[in-house]
């Protein structure tokens, strides 16, 4: 594998040993993490930090995850956002979609599905640098 760009992920989920056990697997990956603990702390950060990627779990306290990726969505609309849930039914996995988010990653997960949603932001961000560089 060539030498890859650090990707700044930002995860979204009240679940602390989540959030660790997920991280630690991006931070394989070759990503930088950033944690939220609900939908609130990730608008922030993604106002604050403005990550290239981010993992956001459906249900959360305080904002939600969908309350949230509306938000993201009006602040940071070229940032892909990969839900994350136990509660995914169809209609909120369509719902997420519609939305935006790029991907739905029912839990628990498997490291194959990280795998390919960091690789779907990878090209993203590449599509996008690539786009502004067009533009100078």
């Amino acid at each position: 594998m060539d030498e890859q760009e650090k990707l700044r992920v930002l995860i979204t989920d009240d679940s602390q040993l989540l959030r660790k056990k997920l991280g630690a697997e991006l931070e394989k990956l070759n990503c930088e993490v950033v944690e939220a603990v609900n939908g609130k702390e990730a608008i922030t950060l993604v106002l604050e930090q403005e990550p290239d990627g981010i993992f956001l779990d459906i249900v959360m306290p305080v904002v939600g995850g969908i309350e949230a990726l509306e938000f993201i969505r009006e602040v940071a609309s070229d940032v892909p956002v990969v839900m994350l849930s136990s509660m995914g039914t169809p209609s909120k996995l369509m719902q997420c979609l519609k939305m935006g988010a790029i991907d739905f990653i029912h839990k628990p997960y498997t490291k194959e599905q990280i795998a390919h949603a960091v690789e779907s932001m990878r090209k993203i961000k590449a599509k996008r640098l690539a786009k502004e560089n067009d533009e100078i």
